[in-house]
């Protein structure tokens, strides 16, 4: 049996779907296929992911050039280590995941002439990132590098129409749909134990509310909005509500102000702890934990691929309230699984809250539809039988 090497390279080594995505590819793949999986470190503002490749066994290569912000300098470094990993390993398949390594991996790979390329939108950059001539400029050079990419992964129907029809990156043909894939049993294992393990942490009473919003604190992921809603539904519910921002990031100050602004108490993780209507409980990398212990999930952004909190949520059974944007739609059922607004409506997003905060029957029935909708969909035997299916078909 001839051995199929794939070098795979991602941006940078954080928590999120992307580095679930290459650990199960290069854990989980055929017999057949050798993996080398390559990557960039993690940003400082940025919670490890190292966790996730160590449950696995799997030891990466790591760039220190390939970071977060552009850099002639550093970014040129690492397209040329890239390059020598190329020369040596010798890959039939170079795979890449996410803008910067989508990048240099390719150009590397084109300059080294491997035969098969093949790259992963995870999200895209097209809008809500950059002003419109940084937007343009990265439009074009995906499009110079899709003309020499065998294949594009979307990872949703609708990132698909965007990257075919809005963005116009490349033709339909070149596209192949395949969603994202994760372990979810922790998420239906010892719920109970786990919910009495938050709520006693963060002394959350039996009839409290908990409501959680996990991920970065950065600028895509609209807090703001996540803020102003908390203060309208806290005014309006007649039940007792508590929130939780869980997870980090540069805007982390922008929302404490935010916050004081609106006259929402709160309080931070490894103060002297104190009942505040909000909680900024910084990473928590047991999210099984937090998702039992909460009651709704919230999701704010104004731009988003896969949202992996919300495959999540509904694999622990719980209903959630999302702006509805990039694949959203493609994760939950609207209407069924999850409640949809207008990602600068703060009226809708406050209005779609309140209805699940007030009705605990809906609350539950949302819920159990959530679990069954993701647990095929999104289990990474799905993921990787897809993508040795594709790599087999570009092959021949």
């Amino acid at each position: 049996m001839k051995v199929i090497k794939v070098l795979r390279i991602i941006n940078r080594f954080n928590l999120g779907g992307p580095t679930y995505n290459v650990a199960y590819l290069t854990k989980y793949l055929s017999p057949e296929f050798e993996t080398l999986l390559i990557g960039g470190a993690k940003d400082d503002s940025e919670e490890s992911s190292d966790f996730i490749l160590d449950n696995l066994g799997l030891k990466p290569v790591i760039i220190d050039e390939m970071k977060r912000k552009l850099s002639f300098k550093n970014d040129y470094i690492a397209y040329k280590k890239i390059k020598r990993i190329i020369e040596e390993f010798k890959p039939d398949i170079v795979h890449t995941h996410a803008s910067k390594a989508g990048t240099l991996g390719r150009l590397a790979a084109k300059s080294c002439g491997v035969k098969v390329l093949v790259h992963t939108f995870h999200g895209h950059v097209f809008h809500s990132y950059f002003g419109k001539l940084t937007t343009s400029f990265y439009k074009n050079i995906e499009r110079y590098l899709a003309r020499h990419t065998s294949a594009i992964i979307a990872i949703s129907e609708i990132q698909k129409m965007e990257l075919v029809q809005e963005h116009r990156i490349c033709s339909s043909e070149k596209v192949s749909v395949i969603p994202l894939g994760f372990d979810l049993t922790k998420f239906q294992t010892n719920q109970e134990e786990k919910r009495i393990l938050f709520r006693t942490k963060y002394d959350l009473d039996e009839d409290e509310i908990a409501i959680s919003i996990i991920g970065r604190v950065v600028p895509v992921k609209n807090h703001i909005l996540f803020l102003e809603g908390l203060k309208i539904v806290s005014q309006k519910s007649t039940l007792r509500i508590r929130a939780f921002i869980v997870g980090d990031g540069e805007e982390r100050k922008k929302i404490e102000s935010k916050a004081s602004e609106l006259k929402i108490p709160f309080v931070r993780e490894g103060e002297r702890y104190e009942k505040k209507l909000l909680t900024f409980t910084s990473w928590i990398k047991e999210v099984d934990i937090v998702l039992a212990g909460s009651d709704i999930i919230a999701l704010t952004s104004f731009n988003e691929g896969t949202p992996v909190s919300l495959i999540e949520a509904q694999a622990a059974n719980k209903p959630i309230v999302s702006t509805n944007v990039g694949g959203i739609e493609n994760v939950v059922i609207p209407d069924k699984t999850a409640l949809l607004c207008e990602s600068y409506n703060v009226e809708q997003f406050s209005n779609q809250l309140l209805k699940l905060i007030e009705s605990p029957e809906l609350r539950s029935d949302m819920g159990q539809l959530g679990w069954e909708h993701v647990k095929k969909k999104y289990h990474y035997e799905r993921l990787v039988n897809d993508v040795e299916n594709l790599y087999r078909r570009l092959l021949k």
